[in-house]
This record gives C-alpha cells, structure tokens and sequence, in this order.
C-alpha cells in the first residue's frame, strides 16, 4: 500500500509522509515481553537482509505521541544497544527496570537519514510486574477459603486473580467494583474504599491447588501482585459439621477459633456485625490459639443459616482464612400440640426481604435434594389448597401460614418453613404432636412391674414423660423428655412401631399421667394403689404381738409381788385381803439412806412418796 499524508499545522509549513505497507516473513510481529521490577531485559527485533546496512532505531509509543529513544548512535545511561548482522537481530537492553519503562515499543529502521523515513518491522509490548510477596497456603477439600488481597494504594484501579499454570492467560475480576460478583467456581468483590480484592473459594477442589498471582492492574504496562502457593489436603474430618437449634426470639452462644462469618444466598461467607462478637483469648499467644464468641441475642428470622469457623493469617499483602467447621443455626418455633380429629396451624416467619420469594411446607428432612413439598408453593397474599392443607401468605407480616384440618397420626412430625430461591432455604421448624384419641388406663399396686408400648417412627426419638399437659414435656422442640430413673427401662421393636417402657418397683408416687411416644402420644393414665390386704395381715400380727407382751408383763409383776409379800409382811390370820399403803418420808433425825412404811389395813391403794437405798420397817 501506498499512501501520501500531509502532516502539519494549519497556516503554517507542512510535510509530507509515504506510509508504504509491505509484507516481510520476517517482520509484522508483535511480541509481549513480561519483566520483573528491578530486573533486566532485553528487547529484541529481527530484520530482513535488505536492512542490513541500515541504520536500527526503536520508537516508544506514549499517550500521544511517539518518542525515539535509540539509534546506532545514541543510548542512555540503562539502555545498551547492540546488533548481530550474523542473526538479523538488534537489541536493546535496559537494566533496572521501572514501572515507566513499561509500554509499546517499536522496532524499525532508518531508510533516509536526510528525511523522516523509518520502516518499522517489529512490535514489542513489554510488561513490568512487581512481585510484592510470596505466601503458602494450605486448607481442606470440602471447606471455603477467603482471600483478601491488599493494595491500599491503587484503591481504585481494577484487581485481579490468575493461575500461573495457564500463564495467568484467564484473569479473574469481578467486573465491577464494590459488588460480589461470580466468577466460574470462585466470587470476587473489588473493595475501592479499603483497596482490597477478595476472592472466596465456595468449595475448594483438589484441582483448585497451585500457584496463583493476585494482583491490581496498576497501568497497560504495570502491575503489582501477590504470590499465592495454594495447597488442598483432603482430610476426613474437616469440613466439620454441626447444627445449633434455637427458639425464636431466645438467645445462643458460638464460639470459634479465631475467625466467624455468616454465609449469604450466594454461599459467600462474611464478617457478622461486630456488635455481636465478644473476643476471648486462650492461654497461648499464638494466633490459632484465640476463640471468638459469637452471642446473638433475641435471635430472628434473619440470624438463621450456615455460619463458618475458621483460622486467619494476616500480613501485609495477604490475609486468608481457611474455612473448616461449619454451622448451621436453625430456629425452633414453639411445638403445635393437638388431639387426632382436631385443626392445626403451623406459622411461619420469614425474612422481609423474601416477600415476594414463593413459600411452601415441608415435612421431613426436607433437604433441597430429597425435600418432599406438601403442596405447591405460595407467595404474595396469595393461597393455595391440597386436600387438608391450606397454605396463605401475609407479606404485611412476614408470615405465611400452613392449616392442616382433621389431623391424623401420619400428620404428625416436624415441618420445614421454606423459601424457594436459587438454593432453597430451610433453617426454621417446629414439631406437630399429635394426641391419640384412645388412651391407656393401668392401675398397679405398689411394689409390682408394668410395661407399656409407645408408638414411634424410625426418625423419632423416643421418650416418655409425666405431666399434666402434652405440651408441659417438650423440651428444646426436639422431643418429650424422657424420664431418667434406674426403675425405667426401654426396648425397641422397630419393625413393629413399636417401643415398650418398663418401670420395676412400683410406688404410690409413680401415679399420674404420663405422655408416651413422640410426634404421636399416647396419653397414659398410671393409679398405683397399696395393698391393704397385707396391711391388715401385718396390723393383725402386730396387735397379737403387742397383746403378748403386755401379758407376759403383768404376769411377771404380779408374781414378783406376791413374792416379796410372803417374805416381809407379817402373817395375817384372816383370810381378807391386805391392802397396804407404803408411804416413804425422810426425818430430819435420820440419815439420807433411812425411810420409814407404815402399814394400814384400812388403805386400799398404794402411794409411793419416795425411794431410798434401804427400808426400815415401822
């Protein structure tokens, strides 16, 4: 191609260009050139034989406009020049490199020295990138990893994530700044007020291992970045789950080492307010050695969901926290206890910013994979009907109602609040208990066993309480409290629906009403009654006893007197009775051990006034 141009300023002297465009298998290449800060480089270009002689030149573009920085005759202080005529090559080698040097340079040669001809036959892009650090890091297979990225003085300037392995040729950025945005199976935010890029692995794969550069884009030419060795173990017992239930409305308690965030819809997990941690230290200095308590009063709808403990390692460039015990809060809505035949409602709170979400009710499990919906799904003021059950939400109060009419015993069991969104969520349940019209009457007598069948289902737990109402015995929401006593003891037939509790040694205290079962109860009715038939036998025998005793007494004291009679008193000729009146009296005259009877035939009692060691007769 030939062209002319005319190049100029109005009004004044101009000149004039021929832009020739020729094809050369030798030239026409572009090449990009990746250099650290600091290092050296070397630029080089190719030319065909019929340059040889020419004279070699290299242009480095700027904004707007083209700087010639080397001749064969000129070079700077960090800038060599050199040409092997052997090779076809000429090179210019610059030391130290800055973020300046940075750019797109141009390789050509000189056609006319007397006007501006050049003929350029090479592009060169050369990169600077500053390697800030270097950091291993290690997490488990299963579990998330957040990495936050550090450049507090390129705030504004777009961010990065790339693995080396590809040659970083696939840069991962959110696209747009301060928004979490997905990208492939990682979730990135670009923070322009703290300077930071954080990359959030959801659920980190053996494949997700290597070394990765996460950097900021400082220019089209320069970069800063962190080094990144990721290394994922696979260790059966982490990811570690557990589940936390609360009522709605109570309070709860989580501790974690060191690190705790709150997971949102999209499974990214962040920093919960800092108004509910309370940090405790341990008694090592160490970092993993700190624990952070979580405690989140008047629990709502909104603090139900999956949380993460985990370890952080700060530094300057790089903070990551490895994710490793995961938490589920669930809340517990007060238990709905109603007799078979009866109507029950279940209500369900939701979250505000889910009212215009479609709701439905589950029972079960009721996990997004096997979750069995017990109708379709309801949604803005809106009501839907499946045989018993009636599903209605109020999107004024943030509450959608399920009502289940002529409860049986297969409605009975706990029930899932759901919100149907990309991922469902089900964090919130309670616990339909079903009475049994039928009830069980036993009267024992005290010291005598009993054993009585409770009806379950496999998933229930199995307990046996006493009181007055059903609903007295739920404890947690889970279940009916079991009664925890020696004389107690249970056995299950599962194959038959069937547990049987036994209860040894009766006693007069065991009477009562006892709830038996679990989402399906049995109402008990235990009289414990005294035998009296053995009470009378032992009363009986007791009385003979007393009886006995009281005569084999008075016949040993009547025949003790008769005894002393003959031995002391004097004879009496007649054959009447002699009543004797002892009366013991101490004189001034005599000594403490002397006292006085008097006998008197005209007495007909005894009055014992008092007793000495010896007895003078009178």
């Amino acid at each position: 191609m030939l062209e002319d141009t005319k190049f100029g300023i109005s009004a004044t002297r101009s000149i004039y260009m021929n832009l020739i465009v020729t094809e050369d298998s030798c030239c026409g290449l572009s090449k990009t050139v990746i250099v650290n800060r600091g290092d050296n480089v070397m630029i080089s270009c190719s030319y065909s034989e019929k340059h040889k002689n020419y004279p070699k030149i290299m242009f480095k573009k700027e904004k707007a406009s083209m700087e010639l920085i080397h001749t064969t005759e000129t070079w700077g202080n960090k800038k060599y020049f050199s040409d092997d005529r052997k090779e076809n090559l000429f090179s210019v080698r610059i030391t130290a490199v800055t973020p300046d040097d940075g750019g797109m340079y141009l390789c050509g040669v000189w056609i006319d020295r007397h006007s501006y001809s050049y003929c350029i036959i090479n592009t060169v892009y050369l990169h600077i990138i500053n390697k800030l650090n270097v950091y291993k890091v290690s997490s488990y297979s299963g579990g998330g990893l957040m990495i936050k990225c550090e450049h507090p003085q390129y705030k504004t300037k777009p961010k990065y994530i790339c693995k080396e392995s590809d040659g970083c040729s696939e840069r991962k950025n959110p696209g747009v700044q301060d928004e979490w945005m997905e990208n492939g199976d990682v979730s990135l935010y670009d923070d322009t007020r703290a300077g930071v890029l954080m990359v959030f692995f959801r659920e980190l794969k053996a494949a997700d291992a290597g070394t990765y550069r996460c950097g900021v884009k400082e220019s089209d030419y320069t970069e800063s970045f962190t080094e990144l060795q990721l290394s994922v173990k696979h260790d059966a017992k982490y990811p570690n789950s557990m589940t936390e239930s609360v009522y709605l409305g109570e309070e709860v308690n989580i501790s974690c080492p060191v690190h705790f965030c709150k997971e949102d819809n999209n499974h990214i997990c962040q920093n919960i307010s800092s108004s509910k941690v309370t940090e405790m230290s341990g008694s090592s200095e160490r970092n993993e050695e700190r624990v952070v308590t979580v405690s989140i009063s008047d629990v709502s709808v909104s603090d139900a969901g999956v949380y993460w403990c985990g370890a952080e390692t700060r530094d300057t460039y790089l903070t990551f926290i490895s994710l490793t015990t995961k938490i589920q809060l669930n809340l517990i809505m007060p238990p709905v206890v109603r007799r078979e035949g009866e109507s029950a409602e279940i209500f369900c709170p939701y979250d505000s910013i889910y009212k215009s979400k479609p709701k439905s009710l589950c029972k079960g499990k009721c996990s997004t994979r096997d979750r069995n919906p017990l109708s379709e799904t309801v949604r803005e003021e809106k009501e839907t009907k499946t045989d018993r059950l009636t599903l209605k939400d109020d999107v004024t109060a943030s509450v959608f109602t399920g009502s289940i009419t002529a409860l049986t015993p297969e409605d009975a069991g706990k029930y899932w609040c759901a919100v149907t969104l990309e991922t469902e969520l089900n964090y919130l349940h309670t616990h339909l208990m079903v009475i049994m019209n039928e009830e069980l009457n036993l009267t024992k007598y005290e010291g005598d066993d009993v054993s009585i069948q409770c009806k379950h289902q496999d998933e229930d737990q199995k307990s046996f309480c006493k009181a007055h109402e059903a609903s007295m015995c739920v404890k947690d929401g889970v279940s009916l409290e079991t009664i925890r006593d020696d004389r107690f003891s249970f056995s299950d037939e599962a194959s038959a629906g069937v547990f049987t509790v036994n209860i040894t040694d009766l006693r007069e205290e065991d009477s009562g009403i006892y709830w038996c079962g679990a989402h399906v109860i049995t109402e008990v009715h235990l009289n414990i009654k005294r035998d009296f038939s053995m009470i009378i036998i032992i009363s009986v025998c007791v009385i003979l006893l007393l009886i006995a005793g009281f005569t084999l007494t008075v016949c040993t004291l009547r025949h003790e007197r008769r005894g002393d009679a003959h031995s002391q008193s004097p004879t009496i000729p007649s054959d009447e009775l002699l009543y004797t009146a002892v009366s013991f009296q101490k004189h001034p005259e005599e000594s403490l051990s002397e006292a006085t009877v008097r006998f008197s035939k005209n007495e007909i009692h005894s009055d014992y006034a008092s007793v000495s060691h010896r007895m003078r007769l009178n």
